[in-house]
């Protein structure tokens, strides 16, 4: 079987192989034939820390070509999006029913790979800010792989969306995906006071934020491409006086049991056209490493998928 393997001597880390096994399913998994996948700033660090033989690959969607021996799960022939932990990025994957939805065949297969990581990571953090409904919210980075769903679901929920992007350049983006208010930096004392945060940035947008915030409000910190964050007590209560505000360190895949309910939500949020994921790059899967240089190089927005 076809699929990449990591190796230090392969260009980005990766070779793509031929004699891979096939998967051995367990009771309660599928095998899927792999469609699309999508790939992820994070799996750049998986890479590197196992080099060696190492199947990478998380965000997939695919058909069913072997239903689960239990009995659960859909049948041979559905459409499906999966989360995994690993061994995406191959022509067939086992997966657990748990960690897959069915698709409409009104969303792509291509539409669909984009969601799990950056999707679920979306779903549930704007989660930890409770309900959303005449709030200020702020998303930073929020043209990026997370960020775009992060807006739009926060919209759709009834909040006043603030985006923070990188440059103006990125403005109109933000906008169209319907954020209230954009900003290219935190700068202004006037901001806020915002109820919910979600951060995937970290480094000095952290304090940033939290000066800006309301009284008990929730900062759900997912992501750190910033650098390390500084923080002082002094923080909470200078400009908006945010009184007991609180940071999430937030980590998505939690909890595993559920993965499938939300990749189901989204999936039905794409279908009826009230999530609109961003592919900004769609090759053949041969070329991944170079999807890779294209990601660092900032050469796209929104997600990089790749198509068997």
């Amino acid at each position: 079987m076809l699929g990449f393997v990591t190796d230090p001597t392969g260009t980005g880390g990766l070779r793509l192989t031929d004699d891979l096994p096939e998967p051995d399913p367990a009771a309660g998994e599928v095998v899927v034939e792999v469609r699309a996948y999508a790939i992820n700033h994070d799996e750049v660090n998986l890479i590197a820390r196992r080099p060696d033989g190492w199947r990478p690959g998380q965000d997939v969607a695919g058909v069913v070509v072997r239903a689960a021996a239990d009995g659960t799960g859909p049948a041979e022939g559905s459409r499906v999006v999966c989360y995994l932990d690993w061994e995406g990025w191959a022509e067939r994957a086992a997966v657990p029913v748990r960690r897959l939805a069915l698709l409409d065949n009104a969303v792509s297969f291509e539409q669909s790979a984009a969601l799990p990581i950056a999707g679920i990571t979306a779903l549930r953090a704007l989660r930890v800010g409770g309900a959303v409904l005449g709030r200020n919210v702020l998303i930073t980075a929020a043209t990026g792989g997370v960020g775009q769903f992060a807006v739009q679901l926060a919209v759709a929920a009834g909040a006043r969306v603030t985006a923070l992007v990188s440059g103006p350049t990125r403005v109109a983006e933000a906008r169209d995906l319907g954020a209230h208010h954009v900003l290219t930096n935190l700068e202004a004392d006037d901001l806020g006071p915002f109820h919910v945060v979600l951060d995937g940035v970290g480094g000095d947008l952290v304090a940033q934020a939290i000066r800006r915030m309301a009284p008990g409000g929730k900062l759900a910190w997912f992501g750190n491409v910033g650098g390390p964050a500084r923080l002082e007590l002094g923080d909470f209560f200078r400009h908006a006086q945010a009184w007991n505000a609180q940071i999430v360190g937030f980590i998505s895949p939690v909890p595993e049991e559920t993965l499938g309910e939300d990749l189901a939500i989204l999936a039905d949020l794409v279908a009826d056209g009230r999530l609109r994921p961003l592919v900004g790059l769609v090759l053949d899967w041969t070329k991944t490493p170079q999807a890779f240089e294209a990601m660092a190089q900032h050469s796209f927005r929104g997600k990089a998928v790749l198509t068997t």
